[in-house]
């Protein structure tokens, strides 16, 4: 069966957001490149009017050029080989691809495996949220990592210490490919499949790590203050700089108190304190 192959130019704050979006369609696999996105999809799965409707969504804001072509046979190894690169955050944390060789000199290492999942480490999101971590105590904390992707976030708490991670995504394909990360990394939990209200989490948290976008976020800021202990730290990102203020509003009637900021590339990251 052939796949068909959308070479997206765009600006580069756009490319998370159109994965996640072309991802509900039915896509199956992203490759991020300097221009934008390569994004693929089996003939038989392809919605075009879907497709379409995604496209002009963004088609200006994201400036968005489209090349479509055919890809008679896909070695989606050899691709995410030839295209993933590893990062650094700073000297927290070296986040390679399992075919790339160990660097000992961080502090800690992970190591992904990407697939089509979201959270590699590229993005600035959840770059940010990798350097927030380092910011915060995990050992012997309860963490929640909300809307995983990857796992990335997990393994990280697993790596700093934490007592107990719980995981889940909203996409079956993340869930699968999260749990072969956390094999990987060494975490014995599993990643659950569901929204936070389907998955329904008990107890209460340490921490709780959500990157994810600013209308989840607003729509969930109540239950995510009311699963964090009492001086618990709860971890945002998924917005613009400009989001910043919307997000405070609604957490701070919550009892979450805002003490770290930071952005890049126009993406912004904040930690919050219930008090």
């Amino acid at each position: 069966m052939d796949y068909l192959e959308f070479k997206i130019t765009c600006l580069e704050q756009f490319r998370e957001i159109l994965i996640a979006e072309l991802a509900m369609t039915g896509f199956d696999s992203f490759l991020e490149t300097e221009e934008g996105i390569d994004a693929y999809t089996l003939e038989s799965d392809f919605d075009r009017a879907a497709f379409d409707e995604v496209i002009t969504k963004y088609q200006d804001d994201a400036k968005i050029i489209l090349e479509e072509g055919v890809m008679p046979k896909v070695n989606w190894n050899e691709e995410w080989e030839k295209n993933y690169d590893p990062i650094a955050v700073d000297n927290l944390v070296y986040v390679r691809a399992s075919f790339h060789p160990s660097k000992p000199e961080f502090k800690h290492e992970i190591v992904i495996n990407p697939k089509m999942s979201f959270g590699t480490g590229h993005h600035a999101t959840t770059f940010q949220m990798l350097r927030h971590q380092g910011q915060i105590d995990h050992f012997g904390k309860r963490v929640l990592d909300v809307g995983s992707g990857t796992g990335i976030l997990a393994v990280m708490a697993h790596l700093l210490g934490a007592r107990e991670v719980e995981a889940f995504d909203i996409d079956d394909w993340c869930v699968n490919n999260g749990n072969e990360n956390f094999d990987l990394n060494g975490l014995t939990t599993r990643m659950d499949l569901g929204t936070i209200r389907e998955v329904n989490p008990q107890g209460e948290f340490d921490i709780v790590l959500a990157n994810i976008n600013k209308n989840v976020l607003l729509d969930e800021m109540s239950i995510y203050a009311h699963l964090l202990k009492a001086n618990g730290v709860l971890l945002l990102s998924g917005f613009y700089t400009e989001d910043i203020e919307d997000l405070t509003e609604c957490a701070k009637p919550l009892g979450l108190e805002l003490i770290s900021r930071q952005s890049k590339d126009n993406w912004a990251a904040l930690i919050l304190q219930k008090v």
